[in-house]
């Protein structure tokens, strides 16, 4: 069951490097989870870093051991990314999204990102390390940040952000538990059914160079499928910039 056992560390650099090191040391089971109430070398997608006051975020990683094959690994991020919709929209509501591949969006606003690395043995995938740090109590952010939102600002209230790391948990069990029972195309469907800008106009810079953009489709592979001037444009992540237009 993901979330057992939960340990919750004081300080540490990084929970997805904490749990790729207890792996490597054999000393984890799937589905254990690692909260840390500090975290200040934190890892984001594509080198960013990511950073939170102690205490006020949820920082949570799980170790899980895929249903999976390789080629199937954007199945396991989608799910990933759904439970975190799952969890969001309880609290948040419906105007709670996906931002390809993996973010968490409410309305053009970032809520939280994902972080997902494996553990190869060969050709085996033996482990899927996956990092997610959700906004929660933070009051104010930092100029620099874009387009930043916590679950306090949305709502006005505080939350008791280890309890909803637990459950959040659930949430993701429930939803890895169903991996192996569903078919690729219904997950992804569901997936393109929360997915932020899906068919709307939006603006995307790609080399530098700003253009109305729509997302007409996500490829099994995750690539994303976006039309521009009418041809269709099959784009990995770092590819395309979103750009926030409000």
């Amino acid at each position: 069951m993901i979330g057992s056992p939960f340990h919750v560390l004081a300080s540490v650099d990084s929970t997805n490097n904490y749990a790729t090191a207890e792996v490597n040391a054999g000393i984890v089971t799937s589905g254990s989870a690692y909260f840390a109430m500090e975290q200040y070398a934190g890892k984001g997608q594509r080198g960013k870093s990511w950073s939170s006051v102690p205490g006020e975020n949820i920082i949570l990683t799980v170790v899980l051991q895929p249903p999976l094959t390789l080629s199937q690994q954007f199945m396991l991020s989608m799910t990933v990314a759904l439970a975190q919709h799952d969890f969001f929209s309880k609290y948040a509501g419906s105007e709670t999204a996906i931002k390809w591949p993996n973010d968490l969006y409410w309305r053009d606003r970032k809520a939280g990102g994902t972080l997902i690395e494996n553990i190869l043995r060969g050709s085996q995938w033996q482990y899927a390390i996956a990092g997610m740090g959700i906004n929660i109590n933070t009051p104010h952010f930092p100029p620099a940040l874009v387009n930043p939102v916590s679950l306090k600002q949305i709502t006005g209230k505080e939350y008791d952000s280890l309890a909803l790391a637990q459950e959040l948990c659930t949430f993701l069990d429930k939803r890895f538990n169903d991996l192996p029972l569903i078919q690729e195309t219904v997950l992804r469907n569901e997936y393109k059914s929360k997915l932020f800008r899906f068919n709307e106009p939006g603006l995307y810079k790609i080399d530098g160079e700003f253009f109305t953009g729509i997302i007409r489709d996500i490829l099994p592979s995750g690539l994303l499928q976006l039309e521009r001037e009418g041809k269709l444009l099959e784009l990995g992540v770092g590819e395309v910039e979103f750009v926030k237009t409000t």
